[in-house]
């Protein structure tokens, strides 16, 4: 049965969010059926800004889909006072500032739960609005360097490595989703709204679990690390083998086992049943005390193959194992686009891009229409006049006066 109804139809969302986590957020809640006003400043949040720089296009489109966009200019009166118009139209406002930022311009959350007591008011921020971290600027790179992230990545002769997705802006991001989820959820049965948040800091830390791990299993619990915390392409808590990443005759193929089913069923396809026996390899940590020996022959089985072909020849088997694809591949790839995952736009300021929809799926809703970015203010007609119930007037004015 399909459903015309999503399930954040209704719901209408005040987006003071910028870069990427604050907006990945909000563009979850937009392809979950929420209507998401994009507030900006008069200039544009600074994502929009980058624009100028070749494709960092891309990233503003992808997180912008699907959301209105209307100016406002916080630093005068006249703005603060229609967003506090606005959230009382409204069921949540997200932001990402530095904490207190919003307290600072008179529209913190006290003044806007005053205005509408069912606003969830949510706030992502590097370190979070409490602990002696709070006003630290905060970008992925820091939190990655603050986090840990960094000193577990790259190989242990070499430096700490900063990680190449952004993940703790986007675990951030998905963290905000839930809680402001969560917090709807809580207000169908109180009837109230409330402030939620969350720490770029506190999301990644879960993400370090096999690192973690094999720290707390060295008896060290305070103290210096003593041991090479990166670990390449290895698994981070020295628990697996084989688990890397293995050099193929056109490219490179990630091969793992993960338990003994996983061995047993690759030494069968590569011809080395004795090693199954092998007592020295019964067992992930025996095998994994012994990585350099197990890389050695996976190694030297995967470069007898093209890499697709050695896929193709494992994946039956159901051994873990996946190509190391560029982004061509990846932008390209038949099972997103056929799943509705990714969909080549004519983006009418960007060009062509591979637009991205929500990871979420709704069982009974087909994936939403993907809609462009939209330019800087272009819904502030719409948005002020029809659903704030401004005359043209007022709006020519607020214009006039650089308040939108």
């Amino acid at each position: 049965m399909t459903s015309t109804r999503s399930p954040l139809q209704g719901i209408t969302v005040l987006d003071l969010g910028q870069i990427y986590n604050g907006p990945y957020a909000t563009f979850l809640m937009g392809m979950a059926g929420a209507r998401v006003i994009k507030i900006e400043p008069l200039e544009g949040e600074s994502m929009r800004q980058r624009t100028l720089i070749g494709g960092a296009a891309l990233p503003f489109a992808m997180l912008n889909s699907n959301k209105q966009a209307v100016t406002l200019n916080l630093k005068t009166a006249r703005g603060r006072e229609l967003l506090i118009s606005m959230a009382r139209r409204a069921d949540v406002l997200l932001e990402n500032f530095l904490p207190g930022k919003l307290d600072k311009l008179g529209v913190g959350y006290d003044v806007l739960s005053e205005a509408n007591p069912r606003l969830i008011v949510a706030s992502g921020s590097g370190y979070g609005s409490t602990g002696p971290y709070r006003d630290y600027p905060a970008m992925d790179i820091s939190i990655q360097a603050m986090s840990g992230a960094m000193a577990v990545t790259g190989f242990p002769d070499g430096p700490p490595t900063k990680i190449g997705p952004a993940l703790c802006d986007f675990s951030c991001g998905i963290h905000l989703y839930g809680a402001v989820v969560t917090a709807l959820y809580e207000r169908e049965k109180t009837g109230r709204g409330q402030k939620v948040e969350v720490a770029m800091l506190d999301a990644i830390y879960f993400s370090l679990a096999s690192s973690l791990g094999l720290y707390f299993a060295s008896g060290n619990y305070g103290g210096p690390v003593d041991f090479p915390q990166r670990t390449g392409n290895t698994h981070s808590g020295k628990a697996a083998a084989p688990y890397s990443v293995y050099p193929a005759k056109d490219g490179y193929i990630a091969i793992l086992c993960t338990n003994n089913k996983h061995w047993v069923s690759l030494t069968k396809v590569m011809g080395r049943e004795e090693l199954a026996a092998d007592p020295r390899f019964d067992t992930p940590k025996k095998r994994a005390n012994l990585s350099h020996e197990v890389d050695a022959v996976v190694g030297a089985y995967a470069a007898r193959f093209q890499r697709d072909e050695l896929f193709a020849l494992l994946s039956p088997h159901h051994i873990p194992c996946a190509p190391v694809r560029d982004l061509a591949e990846v932008t390209n790839d038949p099972h997103l686009h056929q799943r509705g995952m990714l969909e080549w736009m004519d983006h009418p300021k960007y060009g062509r891009i591979a637009a991205a929809r929500s990871p979420l799926r709704f069982e009974h809703q087909p994936p939403p229409e993907l809609k462009p970015s939209a330019e800087l203010g272009e819904h502030n007609s719409e948005v002020y006049e029809e659903w704030l119930g401004l005359s043209k007037e007022e709006v020519a004015e607020l214009k006039r006066d650089r308040v939108i």
